[in-house]
C-alpha cells in the first residue's frame, strides 16, 4: 500500500482502524455501500457504520469528500479507474499477521446467539459453552480471567476445576481462521485470561456502537434524515430478547442492558423523527414500544406527545389513563413527572415541558 499522507487540514488514514481503511479504499475505488459489503464480506448496516466513522474520525463532509480524501493520501492511486483497485477481502487480517486471509467470525448476540464463520452457522455446543462466547464477545477490548468467567456464566453455581479452559479448549478449535496445518483460532489467551483476536470478529453489539456514534455526528451536523436511518440500522440488528436462552448473572446483566439500550434508541429516533415532521413514523414506532414497555413513562410520554403532534388528543389522554392504570395496578404507584408534564402539554394544546431531549439519552 502506498505511503499515506493527509491532506493539509485532516488527520491521516492512520487514524482509521484496518477496517475502516478497507472501507474507505473501496469507497475511493467507485464502490456502492452494496458492492463494498459484498466485496469485503460485511452486512450493508455494517458498512454504513463503518463509513460514518470514517467521516467523523476525517473531519469529512460526506462520501464526495471522502473519496477525495483516499486519492489525496494515496490510499486509491489516480490513473488506475475508479474501480481499477478493488478492496481486497480479509485485508485487515492479511495486515496483522501477514498470512493468507480467513474467514471472518460474526457472533451476535442481541438475540439468542448465533455464531457464522465464512457465512456458514456454527454450532457451539451447549449453552454454558454458548455463554463463555457471549463473555467474550461482550469484552472485545480487553482479556477476561477465568475467574470473570466462572463467576459470569455459573455464578453461585460454579464447578471449579478446568471447566474454563475445556470450554475455551473446544470453543478454540471449532472457530478457526484459515485452513493448513495450522489454522489460527479467533480466541486469544494471554497471561489475564481469554479474549477474540482484534480485526478478525465482527459483535453485532460493537455495529450498534459505530451506527449510534455516526448518527450522532449525523445529528451534530444538523443532518436528522441521515441520523434516523442510521439509527434505524442500529436497531434492525436486534432480533429479540438479548442473549436469549443464555444462564448465568453477566447474562442476564446485560439483556437488561442491552434492552434498555435498544428503548433508549428507540426513543432517540422517535424524537429526530418528530423534529423533521414524520409525525406517523414516531407514532407507530413508539406504539409498538409502548406495547412492549407498559410501564415506561417516558416512552409513554413520547408517544403522547407524538400523537398530540398528529392532531389525536384523545388518543394521548388515553395513553395516560392506560399508563396510570398500570402504574397503580401492578407497582401501587402514580404517574411521575414525564407523564404528567405530557398530560398537562396535551390539555394545554401544545408541547410545554415535553421538547427535545426528553427521551432517553442513547
Amino acid at each position: 500500500m502506498p505511503t499515506m499522507t493527509a491532506p493539509q487540514g485532516h488527520p491521516g488514514v492512520t487514524a482509521l482502524t484496518a477496517q475502516e481503511r478497507e472501507v474507505l479504499h473501496a469507497l475511493g475505488c467507485g464502490l456502492e455501500d452494496a458492492e463494498i459489503a459484498d466485496t469485503l464480506a460485511l452486512p450493508e448496516d455494517v458498512v454504513a457504520g463503518r463509513l460514518g466513522g470514517v467521516l467523523v474520525k476525517l473531519g469529512l463532509r460526506n462520501r464526495a469528500a471522502a473519496i477525495v480524501h483516499a486519492f489525496d493520501c494515496g490510499l486509491v492511486v489516480p490513473g488506475l479507474g475508479p474501480r481499477g483497485q478493488a478492496a481486497v477481502p480479509g485485508a485487515a487480517f492479511q495486515e496483522r499477521t501477514g498470512s493468507v486471509p480467513g474467514p471472518w467470525l460474526r457472533v451476535s448476540v442481541l438475540g439468542p446467539l448465533r455464531v457464522r464463520l465464512a457465512g456458514r452457522p456454527v454450532d457451539v455446543g451447549p449453552v454454558r459453552q454458548q455463554a463463555v462466547l457471549a463473555a467474550l464477545a461482550l469484552s472485545p477490548d480487553r482479556s477476561v480471567s477465568r475467574r470473570q468467567l466462572l463467576d459470569g456464566v455459573w455464578g453461585t453455581e460454579s464447578p471449579g476445576g478446568n471447566v474454563v479452559p475445556v470450554y475455551v479448549y473446544r470453543l478454540r478449535k471449532s472457530l478457526r481462521t484459515g485452513t493448513g496445518e495450522c489454522p489460527d483460532s479467533v480466541i486469544r489467551r494471554d497471561r489475564y485470561g481469554y479474549g477474540l483476536v482484534h480485526g478478525v470478529v465482527e459483535v453485532d453489539v460493537a455495529c450498534v456502537e459505530e451506527l449510534v456514534t455516526a448518527a450522532g455526528a449525523a445529528e451534530r451536523a444538523s443532518d436528522l434524515t441521515e441520523a434516523v436511518r442510521l439509527c434505524s440500522r442500529a436497531l434492525e440488528l436486534f432480533r429479540g430478547e438479548p442473549l436469549a436462552g443464555l444462564p448465568g448473572p453477566l447474562a442476564e446483566s446485560e439483556r437488561l442492558r442491552l434492552t434498555g439500550r435498544r428503548v433508549a434508541l428507540a426513543q432517540r429516533r422517535a424524537d429526530w423523527q418528530l423534529e423533521l415532521g414524520r409525525v406517523a413514523e414516531a407514532i407507530a414506532g413508539l406504539s409498538a414500544l409502548a406495547l412492549e414497555e407498559p410501564l415506561n413513562e417516558p416512552v409513554a410520554a413520547l408517544l403522547m406527545r407524538a400523537l398530540r403532534r398528529g392532531g389525536r388528543r384523545a388518543e394521548a389522554l388515553a395513553v395516560f389513563d392506560r399508563t396510570g392504570r398500570r402504574l397503580a395496578d401492578e407497582l401501587g404507584v402514580t404517574p411521575g413527572e414525564p407523564l404528567l408534564r405530557a398530560r398537562w402539554a396535551v390539555l394545554r394544546g401544545d408541547d410545554a415541558g415535553a421538547g427535545r431531549g426528553r427521551a432517553g439519552s442513547a
